[in-house]
C-alpha cells in the first residue's frame, strides 16, 4: 500500500501547486533529465543502479514526479529526449542542451523555424546519514547562461514532495526575481556577504544604533537633571541608568521593526550628535542664561538633528560612504564656520561658538541632502578631509609671518583668510585627484619616461663598444 499512498499524495500535491502557481503558468518546451547521483572517481554523476535498491526507488519516484509536475505547470515535456550520454552531465552540457531546440512550423504558427532553446531540469539525489537524502535540483532557462539551483536535506519519504516544491520555485519567474533581489540586498547591506564570508543579517547596524541610543539617552537624562538645577548624585546616577536603558531599548525596537544598515545607523548618529553639539555652541555663543538651560538647548538640537537624519534614512538608502560624508560635512562646516567667525572678529584668541554652530548646522544639512543624491566611497571622503587638513596647515604655514610680530586686526584676518583658503583649496584638489576617471573608448594617451645607461653599441675591430647616454622612451 505504500506506493499507491505515495502516488496519491504526490498527485494531490501536484494539483495544489498547480493552483497556487497559476500566475506563473508559461508554455514552452522543457527537458527533464533522469535523476543522477554522485559517482565518486568514475565520473561527476551517474544514473542510480538497481543494486542500490532504496536510492534507485527514490530516484524513479522523483523522475515520475518531476515529469508530471512540469506538464501540470504548463510546459511541453520533450518525451523524445533520452537524457544525457555518459560523461555528458557537466554544467556546460546543461547549458549546451538548453540552447539546443528549434521550433518547427507548427509550433511557430506556420512561420519559419526559430531557435528558442528549452528548459532543462536535472535532479541529483545523494544518500545521506541514516534514512535521509540530499536533493539537488538544477534548472537552466532556454538559451540561458546561468544555473538555478536548490539544495535540501530531506527524509526518505519526503524526497518526491520536496523535489516538487523545489522545482516549482526554480521554474517560477517571480521566485527567480526574489532571489536576485535578495542577492542585491545582501551585497548592499553587508559587502562581506558577497564574498561568502557570512549570510545577510537583518539590521546589521543595530549595534551602532544601540551604542548611539545609549549615549544620547544618558545625555538626555543628564540634561534633564541639570535643567532642573539639581546636582544631587543620588538623583543623577539613577537618571543616567534610566536614560541609557531607554536609549538602548528604543534603538533595538527600531532595529527590529526596520532593516537598519550600518550606514543608516551612522547617519542617525551624525544627526543626533552634531545636532546636539551645534545647539550647545549656539547656547554658548548667545550666552543663554541660566547656564543650566544650555543643556536643554543641546537636548533639543539632538532631537532635531536625529529627526532630520531619520527622515533622510527613511527616504533614501544610506551606506558607509554616505555616513562618512554626513560626518565630514558637519565637521568641515564647524571648522570653516569657526574660521569665518574669527575672521569677522579679527582675533585668534576668542572661542568662535557662533560660527562653529552655524557652520556645523549648515554642513550637517548640506551633506545630509547631498548624501541622498550622490554615492561616494568612505575612502574618498577621508582623503578629501585629509587634503583639506593639509591645505589648512599649508595655508597657516605660509601666512604665519603675519602673526609673528606687530600683530594687528588686518594681519590676523589675513592669516585666517589664507588658512581658510588653503582648507578649501586642499579639499578641492583632493576631490579632483581622487575622481574616478575612465578613458574614452578609442582614445590614445602618451606615456613618456626617461632612460639612462647603455643606449647603443658601436662596432669596432676589437668588438662592440657600449655607447652611454640619456633619452626618453614611451608612447607619443
Amino acid at each position: 500500500m505504500k506506493a499507491p499512498l505515495a502516488l496519491t499524495a504526490r498527485a494531490a500535491l501536484v494539483t495544489s501547486l498547480t493552483l497556487v502557481s497559476a500566475h506563473a503558468h508559461a508554455d514552452g518546451p522543457i527537458v527533464v533529465w533522469p535523476t543522477l547521483t554522485p559517482a565518486g572517481d568514475e565520473a561527476p554523476v551517474r544514473r542510480p543502479r538497481e543494486a542500490d535498491a532504496k536510492l534507485f526507488a527514490r530516484a524513479q519516484e522523483l523522475d515520475l514526479t518531476l515529469r508530471d509536475a512540469v506538464q501540470d505547470l504548463g510546459y511541453t515535456l520533450d518525451v523524445g529526449d533520452p537524457g544525457p550520454a555518459p560523461g555528458r552531465t557537466r554544467d556546460l552540457d546543461l547549458l549546451e542542451r538548453a540552447g539546443d531546440h528549434t521550433n518547427d512550423a507548427a509550433e511557430n504558427g506556420g512561420a519559419a523555424p526559430v531557435e528558442t532553446g528549452t528548459w532543462v531540469i536535472s535532479a541529483r539525489l545523494e544518500a545521506h546519514s541514516g534514512d535521509r537524502y540530499i536533493v539537488r535540483i538544477v534548472a537552466v532557462p532556454p538559451k540561458g547562461r546561468q544555473l538555478r539551483v536548490r539544495v535540501e536535506e530531506v527524509a526518505s519519504q519526503d524526497v518526491s514532495a520536496r523535489g516538487l516544491t523545489m522545482l516549482r520555485d526554480l521554474l517560477s519567474a517571480a521566485a527567480a526575481n526574489v532571489a536576485e533581489a535578495e542577492a542585491r540586498e545582501k551585497t548592499r547591506v553587508d559587502s562581506s556577504a558577497s564574498l561568502g564570508v557570512m549570510s545577510r543579517l537583518r539590521s546589521p547596524g543595530r549595534a551602532v544604533l544601540a551604542v548611539n541610543g545609549a549615549v544620547f539617552g544618558g545625555f538626555a537624562a543628564y540634561s534633564v537633571q541639570r535643567a532642573n538645577g539639581s546636582a544631587d548624585p543620588r538623583l543623577l546616577y539613577p537618571l543616567l541608568a534610566l536614560g541609557t536603558g531607554v536609549g538602548i531599548g528604543t534603538a533595538l525596537l527600531a532595529a527590529e521593526e526596520w532593516n537598519i544598515s550600518t550606514g543608516d545607523a551612522w547617519v542617525i548618529a551624525a544627526g543626533s550628535s552634531w545636532g546636539a553639539a551645534s545647539a550647545l555652541a549656539f547656547a554658548n555663543g548667545y550666552n543663554a542664561q541660566p547656564l543650566s538651560d544650555r543643556y536643554a538647548w543641546g537636548l533639543g538640537g539632538g532631537l532635531l538633528g536625529g529627526g532630520f537624519s531619520t527622515v533622510l534614512v527613511a527616504r533614501s538608502e544610506m551606506d558607509e560612504g554616505d555616513a562618512t560624508l554626513v560626518h565630514s560635512g558637519a565637521a568641515l562646516g564647524a571648522f570653516t564656520g569657526g574660521l569665518t567667525d574669527l575672521i569677522v572678529r579679527g582675533s585668534t584668541t576668542d572661542t568662535p561658538y557662533r560660527g562653529a554652530a552655524y557652520g556645523s548646522a549648515i554642513g550637517l544639512a548640506s551633506a545630509g541632502l547631498a548624501a541622498t543624491v550622490v554615492r561616494v566611497s568612505p575612502s574618498r571622503v577621508l582623503l578629501v578631509d585629509l587634503g583639506a587638513g593639509l591645505g589648512a596647515l599649508a595655508g597657516a604655514a605660509i601666512a604665519s609671518p603675519l602673526v609673528f610680530e606687530d600683530l594687528s586686526v588686518s594681519k590676523t584676518r589675513g592669516f585666517l583668510a589664507v588658512t581658510a583658503g588653503g582648507t578649501l583649496a586642499g579639499g578641492a584638489l583632493a576631490w579632483l585627484l581622487t575622481k574616478d576617471t575612465k578613458p574614452k573608448e578609442g582614445a590614445t594617451s602618451s606615456h613618456i619616461a626617461p632612460s639612462a645607461g647603455v643606449i647603443a653599441e658601436s662596432a669596432t675591430p676589437t668588438g662592440p663598444v657600449p655607447a652611454y647616454g640619456i633619452g626618453l622612451h614611451g608612447t607619443f
